[in-house]
């Protein structure tokens, strides 16, 4: 190890040249689209999306494995997706719907 320092030849635990100076955080960042997850995962029972990001329970399953082209597609139509969730009045219920007072 000492002579591959000396005759100026990296050891494979040495950054490269083209590493170096650089962020170390940059080499483990992936050039694609990252996930729409909200950690708010529900599938609705009659749309069948997560109320969280809009997302099928067959796209979350595939997410890893979609390409770039196939994850923008489903960004895309993930608003509409989201928009079209029947919203719930929330809260508990109510003298109206038989809840305690």
């Amino acid at each position: 190890m000492a002579e591959e320092r000396r005759s100026g030849r990296k050891t494979p635990c040495e950054p490269s040249d083209e590493r170096e100076g650089k962020d170390p955080a940059a080499l483990w960042r992936r050039n694609e689209i990252e996930s729409p997850c909200v950690a708010i995962c529900l599938l609705h029972p009659e749309a069948g999306i997560c109320i969280g990001c809009g997302r099928t329970g067959d796209e979350i399953a595939r997410w890893s494995t979609l390409s770039p082209e196939a994850r923008r597609e489903i960004m895309a139509a993930l608003p509409a997706r989201l928009a079209s969730l029947p919203r719930r009045r929330g809260g508990r219920r109510g003298k109206r719907e038989g809840g305690r007072s």
